[in-house]
């Protein structure tokens, strides 16, 4: 059962996960790290969680990695994410890396050639019809974006790509998030990404925290000795929950100071 964390108090599940020997703290960024907004290219990290992502990835035997639905390139611009970071990314839902030292770690691709492209030309004209509605191109596949339109806009411009979708790539993997529709060509989810960067950096332990359906992949294949954190409302099978992306930048903060004095 998800039980809610109260920034500044003491937690066992937080002390234990920072005594562990490789530490992996893998961070959704769009309502994690991030604020959602209305422009998905204009996010950008909270200050205050990047100053902690910064002091855990500077510690011993501690990574910090996104882990997001954003392709790799879109991910490393909001990320704001430079070739000699110490910062970890897996993009694309876990099928696109970049390790610290290594660089992309790019996964084969099986999108038929060109398939992508005729599906961002066939929607295109549908959700141009729909205020407030915008189109992300990706890698292996597409989202459709709602942050700005109206429930009966995202309701019906949802049904239409659905109906696209379904008859040109029918085998293709749907997700629903916060105001998004996306589709892909690859299987992998973020339970994909928890079992790449465990087995990258044989982490003995992995903190994941995440906001939105997606994010539940990853939260149902953590072990005993991992920790799942859930941002904000919703079913979750992480053990904390926090409000709000400023509360997971306290509780990184409380990470970094039990890491921190655990080594000194």
């Amino acid at each position: 059962m998800t039980r809610n964390w109260t920034p500044g108090s003491a937690d066992a599940a937080l002390s234990t996960i920072a005594a562990t020997p490789r530490l992996v703290v893998a961070l959704d960024f769009d309502g994690t790290a991030s604020p959602l907004v209305p422009d998905p290219m204009a996010a950008r990290a909270l200050p205050e969680v990047a100053v902690q992502v910064a002091r855990l990835a500077a510690l011993p035997d501690t990574v910090v990695a996104y882990v997001s639905g954003r392709s790799m390139h879109d991910l490393r611009v909001i990320t704001e994410h430079t070739d000699d970071s110490l910062i970890a990314l897996a993009g694309s839902h876990g099928a696109q890396y970049w390790y610290p030292g290594v660089g992309a770690a790019e996964a084969d691709s099986h999108t038929a050639e060109g398939s992508r492209e005729e599906l961002w030309e066939a929607a295109r004209p549908i959700i141009d019809r729909y205020e407030g509605a915008e189109l992300e191109p990706k890698t292996f596949g597409m989202g459709v974006h709602t942050r700005t339109a109206t429930p009966e806009v995202e309701k019906a411009v949802f049904a239409e790509i659905d109906a696209l979708v379904a008859e040109r790539y029918p085998h293709w993997r749907r997700r629903s998030g916060h105001r998004v529709l996306e589709f892909s060509s690859r299987d992998e989810g973020k339970d994909a990404a928890m079992t790449a960067l465990r087995e990258h950096f044989d982490a003995t332990a992995i903190l994941f925290a995440g906001d939105d359906v997606t994010d539940e992949d990853a939260m149902r294949v953590l072990t005993g000795d991992d920790l799942g954190v859930r941002v904000g409302p919703g079913e979750s099978a992480a053990e904390l929950r926090v409000e709000n992306p400023q509360q997971i930048a306290l509780l990184l903060e409380t990470l970094a100071d039990e890491r921190t004095s655990r080594r000194e």
